[in-house]
């Protein structure tokens, strides 16, 4: 038992080193603040190598199979659990052949030049002032959802499509090639296929009858919201470059007086605490703000995984997140408060993991990625709850969002919801498709055509967001995984219909940070994401109550916000909440540090809220 005890030691050890070197890698070329990219790509195939080596996979099975053979009473079941995780870990990457190891080496390569040239992409849109600016993919989302001015709106989907041309003449072709002929290497028909397979645990046609039944279930709200739309402001609405700004650009520049960019941080802070999420001593780095070559989508990475270590020690998670925001922007506060309460919600899951290895508490497989935007979604859907825009959302005066602008959101977001699941929808039946083609049918006219050909399938319209535009589909490790956003949609509304139940409220509720952390983030991914499901909520997996909240009409939902604003102004709410989130926090611009928590996060909220007020002009709506 005991080479079996060391053995579990040294993948810990080995695995945190290496899981450490890359993720320190990642950060520091993804935030522009390194351009080692043959040091990233090397650190990245140290890890792959790491995570996918057959001989660790049967010495595993080696070790399990001896201690399995003792007697009961002898066997040590912390340590089976162990190497039981570390099992699921390398039989989800494994790479048993020679060739598919080259072909992965030859991925990564791939991807780290693709990467490289990417960063010297600048498009150009016209902002809410009229004028020219090399613009993120954060800035052209919000100038296509609020800018007054059509043409301008217009200038960002046309950045968004100069996007997509480029990634089709710069690689994309050769990559998703590679990743198919990296597959079939390895039994599959191609890449889509063994990432499903390997992250989900589902087969193509099970997730093809999943989507297909979604759709089914909200033709009727989707259909009626176009009309309804077209109805409002006429055929050119359903433009891509209108569709956003027709249906919430105005409430979105109402919106941005109560929802400036400077407070998000202490909003979010304030809002995790009063829920009960703790981060169990983790260090945090939040990089919130654009910069020319950072990398232009959220995330979040954690260099150490959290977990208790063979002297029964805690090991704090250390965990970095992302956004990429232009505070002066209409808009960009919103954008801030989602990605922070996004980004917050998976650090506050991988700091919580409470296996004994560190291989429960990453984000790749054998994590299924549904289980993990599960955390970070229910944490972001708080946002559009009427009791906490109304505790939260204020204006410099200190004034709560007006009933009325509440309604109004309502009013512009609900006919849409079916639309914005749907578009999440599209992403894979896109890469199922995109994959699926051979060699000879992948040139950039073809894949154009598909994606175009895709997006008025399932809505109707072209996409404000082209499918080639968004930086999933350049990542292997993002890549064909993008289903795991609606599953995990459909699990929050699962997850929220529960604590309705069981509490009456979501806001300020000190009871909910505790029971994720029991059910939900505790286990990691020792259990699939059905198992935490029931754990919490008693049913497995359901998309009936996300069907439902899109099938709903704006005065039932108004009805449902009027009679939550009422219980939350009679409600006494718990006084004895966490004072901190237990976390040592650093909010950073690059190398730059602009706030920290060593004086309390009081401090650090408004140290950043002066560096902000002293660097940037408030947005002008």
């Amino acid at each position: 038992m005991q080479s079996a005890r060391d053995f579990f030691h040294h993948l810990n050890l080995e695995y945190n080193r290496v899981h450490k070197t890359k993720e320190d890698l990642f950060w520091a070329t993804y935030m522009a603040t390194s351009a080692d990219q043959a040091g990233f790509a090397s650190a990245e195939g140290a890890y792959k190598d790491f995570i996918s080596d057959p001989i660790k996979l049967s010495d595993t099975r080696a070790h399990i199979a001896q201690l399995q053979a003792l007697p009961a009473a002898e066997q040590d079941a912390s340590l089976l659990h162990g190497l039981k995780g570390w099992l699921a870990l390398f039989e989800a990457n494994i790479i048993d052949n020679d060739i598919a190891r080259a072909l992965m080496s030859d991925i990564i390569q791939a991807e780290a030049t693709l990467f490289a040239k990417k960063r010297e992409l600048q498009p150009r849109h016209l902002n809410q002032h009229g004028e020219s600016e090399v613009a993120t993919l954060s800035m052209l989302a919000t100038n296509l959802a609020t800018n007054p001015l059509e043409a301008c709106r217009r200038s960002s989907f046309a950045a968004f499509q100069e996007i997509e041309h480029w990634v089709l003449a710069n690689g994309f072709l050769d990559l998703v090639k590679l990743r198919n002929r990296f597959a079939r290497a390895l039994g599959f028909a191609n890449y889509f296929e063994l990432k499903l397979r390997k992250n989900e645990r589902m087969t193509p046609e099970q997730l093809k009858a999943i989507l297909d039944d979604f759709v089914a279930r909200t033709d009727a709200a989707h259909a009626r919201s176009l009309a309804d739309l077209q109805a409002s402001h006429g055929a050119e609405v359903l433009a891509p470059w209108n569709l956003r700004f027709r249906s919430s650009g105005d409430v979105v520049r109402r919106m941005d007086e109560y929802m400036p960019f400077g407070p998000a941080l202490r909003r979010w802070v304030e809002s995790f605490r009063r829920l009960g999420i703790q981060y169990r001593g983790a260090t945090m780095q939040l990089d919130l703000l654009e910069r020319e070559g950072k990398y232009q989508n959220g995330f979040c990475h954690g260099p150490i995984p959290s977990y208790v270590n063979e002297q029964g020690e805690w090991v704090p998670g250390q965990i970095n997140f992302t956004a990429e925001a232009k505070p002066d922007q209409v808009g960009s506060g919103l954008r801030a408060i989602n990605t922070l309460f996004h980004e917050g919600g998976h650090a506050a899951h991988f700091a919580n993991v409470a296996q004994n290895s560190p291989c429960f508490s990453q984000e790749f497989a054998p994590t299924s990625m549904a289980y993990a935007e599960t955390q970070s979604m229910f944490c972001d859907s708080l946002l559009g709850d009427a009791d906490w825009l109304k505790r939260y959302a204020k204006n410099a005066a200190g004034e709560a969002m007006p009933d009325q602008l509440i309604r109004d959101r309502i009013a512009s977001s609900q006919p849409m919801r079916a639309f914005d699941e749907r578009s999440i929808a599209v992403v894979p039946y896109f890469e199922a498709a995109l994959y699926a083609l051979s060699d000879e049918e992948m040139t950039a006219e073809a894949v154009l055509a598909l994606a175009r050909a895709t997006e008025l399938r399932v809505l109707g319209v072209v996409s404000p967001r082209p499918l080639l535009a968004i930086p999933h589909l350049l990542n292997q490790e993002s890549a064909a995984s993008y289903q795991g956003y609606l599953l995990a949609h459909m699990a929050v509304y699962q997850t929220r219909a529960h604590f309705l139940r069981e509490h009456g409220f979501l806001t300020d509720n000190v009871a909910i940070g505790p029971e994720l952390a029991k059910h939900y983030w505790q286990p990691g991914n020792s259990i699939d994401h059905d198992a935490t499901l029931r754990s919490l909520t008693g049913e497995g997996f359901s998309a009936r109550y996300l069907a439902e909240a899109c099938n709903q009409s704006v005065e039932s939902c108004w009805e449902q916000a009027q009679a939550c604003l009422a219980a939350a102004a009679a409600r006494c709410y718990a006084e004895s909440v966490p004072a901190a989130l237990d976390a040592q926090i650093r909010i950073v611009h690059g190398d730059q540090l602009l706030a920290d928590s060593s004086a309390g996060e009081e401090a650090m909220c408004a140290r950043f809220e002066a560096w902000v007020g002293e660097n940037y002009a408030t947005a002008t709506p």
